[in-house]
């Protein structure tokens, strides 16, 4: 029965192939089959299977520490609730993590990558309205992030209760040790995971193994657990169990990791994510059936806090069990943080997100620190910690949050159909399906609310918030920026630049522009460089940076618009790449001097002579909230929430990159609404003055 639920993980191809063969009629419908099967496989590597066991399955592949206690809780243990609560947990992952997300969302790669923010990337220049719903989805992962490492340790250290020797250990001994590990796990993070991170497939390939063994060493205690496999049994228990329906926000549990496969899928790759999966949802299952069956044979009783998955231990292997769970734990711990660090930097990007410090410690690619945001999680779990103690308290405060960011992901996905012209009455199937079982989980969930929930909850709105007011003041600073034709003032600038009345301020000027348009720049530069002290340079260069939706592009263009005089560049970036312009733009110059395109040779007689380069100077526009606004309440809010932002996070200058010693800021009032309702009268005044 194992066998048949995991070919259901190609079911896909069925499907798949069932409409070509309706639609096209050019492929045998068996060739066609095997043809996608093979595919897969030879997509995967024995190195990739590791690293994807290693990275993305920590999350879902520690479930089973908490899952079934959640499940079973204080009632009473019967027939109905063990093979009903399996035959859930079966089918939850094989409709919900296998079909959503292993079988289509994973489609929806972004030149390889993964993640809510590349599925919004995908579909932003087709609705800007998507953006709210990568907003919730983003903000509910990132609290999802802030409970994971609590809830997984928690339950790891608490199954030194089962042993005999350690059956009385306090609540806050627990407590202080879980503390201690994500105290350890957090400020490793500074250093990387290059070294480390090599170990974790391995150790996850040890921890999925002995799931597997230790279920099947139990099956046999009572086989009509394997009644499970049918799913008569999870609609009986919804149906007809005493509060049967609300089971489902504990069977939620075994699914939370679900996202991860997706975020991490430029790190692993489409075919070593479907093929590990067979394994890891085998193991998972096993491991499930092995509690149902032991937990049969303790009919009419309950647990009395105790976890099944300890139980099911030998005693002499029980240390060996924990350590190993506390070691998976401590990796999933560190996917789901790592994970974070990565989505606030596409959210950086993508001008979700104020711009923060990001170091990285390893030239492996793709890892990142974010100092700002290990501080916020490291928080974050040390107060879940503190406030819930212990892990059966912080099931209710787990799951509400991720039930959101899937709901997310479920409407950007079909709006990435709809933009693929796919039917829309698969479009229709897909969200009926998916909104139902999303909402049947959500409505579960929220009975955990008053219990914890509101914990996650809170998190999320601010972190939604904080997006949303980022987002939000963008959208009313543009109201501000006027752009002016920059050839009306070509004859002015070249006329300044040859003015030697007036002292030079730099030999290269450097602004950077928000212009997507080459032959417009912002009133405001203009006005700097004539205006407001008059800025005499010999080569005036604007910079536009262009953050596009492939994840890692990295080009750039260049217009000559005056030869040795104004010049244009533009750079094209992916959402994933660092804006390192200080760096990035010297290599366009010594790109464009090999090229004879421009001298960047000194015009002082004296430098020139002996051919030094001349300087150049960034001219960064620093805004702030002038007294002069006359802004609705909401809007003056957002705005207030903005500048507060901008002072947690990084200067405009260090937000490019650009080097500070090289750099002046130029300070101007934000004029987004004028006021123009002030009263003011003229009046003769009552006494002359005469000589």
């Amino acid at each position: 029965m194992l066998i048949l639920s995991n070919l259901f993980f190609y079911g896909k191809e069925i499907i798949r192939a069932g409409c070509v063969f309706i639609t096209k009629f050019d492929l045998p419908l068996i060739f066609y089959i095997v043809l996608c099967v093979v595919k897969d496989f030879n997509k995967a590597s024995l190195a990739g299977l590791i690293v994807a066991l290693g990275i993305i399955y920590g999350d879902i592949g520690t479930s089973p520490l908490y899952v079934f206690k959640a499940i079973v809780g204080t009632n009473e243990i019967s027939d109905l609730l063990v093979v009903g609560g399996i035959s859930c947990i079966i089918w939850t992952l094989t409709l919900q993590t296998t079909v959503k997300y292993v079988i289509l969302t994973l489609k929806a790669d972004n030149k390889g990558e993964g993640g809510i923010f590349s599925l919004y990337a995908l579909v932003r220049r087709h609705g800007k309205w998507t953006v709210i719903f990568g907003m919730i989805g983003g903000a509910a992962l990132l609290a999802d992030g802030i409970i994971t490492p609590p809830i997984t340790v928690t339950s790891a250290v608490e199954g030194l209760r089962t042993l005999p020797v350690f059956k009385d250990l306090g609540e806050w001994t627990i407590v202080k040790i879980v503390l201690v590990i994500i105290t350890l796990l957090f400020f490793m993070q500074q250093f990387g995971t290059m070294s480390i991170g090599k170990m974790f497939g391995p150790i996850m390939v040890i921890w999925f193994s002995m799931l597997a063994i230790l279920g099947i060493s139990h099956i046999a205690d009572d086989l009509t657990v394997l009644k499970a496999f049918n799913p008569y049994y999870a609609i009986e228990l919804l149906a007809v169990y005493p509060h049967g329906f609300l089971i489902l926000g504990a069977v939620f549990l075994c699914t939370t990791g679900a996202e991860a496969l997706y975020s991490d899928l430029g790190h692993c790759g489409r075919g070593n994510i479907r093929v590990s999966w067979v394994f890891v949802k085998s193991s998972l299952i096993l491991n499930y059936l092995g509690q149902g069956a032991w937990l049969l044979t303790q009919r009419g009783g309950t647990l009395h806090g105790e976890n099944p998955f300890f139980l099911i231990m030998p005693e002499w292997f029980v240390i060996f069990g924990v350590l190993i769970a506390t070691i998976a734990s401590v990796i999933a711990s560190q996917a789901l943080i790592s994970g974070s660090f990565t989505l606030i930097s596409e959210a950086m990007r993508l001008n979700l997100w104020p711009k923060l410090k990001i170091n990285y410690p390893t030239e492996l690619r793709g890892q990142l620190f974010i100092p700002g945001i290990n501080l916020m999680l490291f928080t974050g779990c040390v107060a879940i910690v503190l406030i819930f103690k212990e892990s059966s308290a912080m099931e209710a405060a787990y799951g509400l949050s991720i039930t959101i960011c899937m709901l997310m992901t479920s409407c950007l996905f079909a709006f990435y159909l709809y933009t693929r012209r796919v039917r829309l009455l698969w479009i229709g199937l897909y969200l009926v399906v998916y909104l139902t079982i999303e909402f049947s989980f959500l409505f579960a969930n929220l009975v955990k609310f008053m219990h914890g929930g509101y914990v996650t909850v809170i998190v999320g709105g601010a972190l939604f918030l904080v997006m949303y007011s980022w987002f939000r003041s963008r959208k009313i600073k543009n109201r501000y920026v006027e752009f002016v034709k920059l050839e009306d003032y070509l004859p002015i600038l070249q006329e300044l630049s040859n003015d030697t009345t007036i002292p030079k301020y730099a030999t290269h000027l450097v602004y950077m522009s928000s212009a997507d348009n080459p032959k417009e720049i912002e009133h405001k530069i203009i006005y700097s460089i004539l205006n407001k002290k008059p800025k005499r340079a010999d080569i005036y260069w604007f910079v536009h940076v262009d953050v596009v939706d492939e994840p890692y592009m990295s080009e750039y263009t260049v217009q000559t618009i005056i030869p040795n005089e104004v010049i244009r560049v533009e750079f094209r970036l992916g959402f994933r790449v660092e804006q390192r312009i200080n760096l990035m733009f010297r290599m366009v110059v010594e790109d464009m001097v090999r090229n004879k395109e421009v001298n960047i040779t000194s015009r002082y007689e004296s430098l020139s002579k002996n051919n030094v380069v001349g300087d150049f100077q960034f001219i960064v526009m620093e805004k702030f909230l002038s007294h002069d606004n006359d802004l609705p309440l909401h809007e003056r809010i957002i705005m207030r929430i903005y500048f507060m932002l901008k002072k947690i996070g990084l200067s405009e200058e260090r937000g490019f990159g650009l080097d500070s010693s090289y750099v002046t800021i130029e300070k101007f009032p934000l004029v987004v609404a004028p006021v123009t309702n002030l009263q003011l009268r003229r009046v003769q005044e009552r006494y002359r003055y005469e000589d």
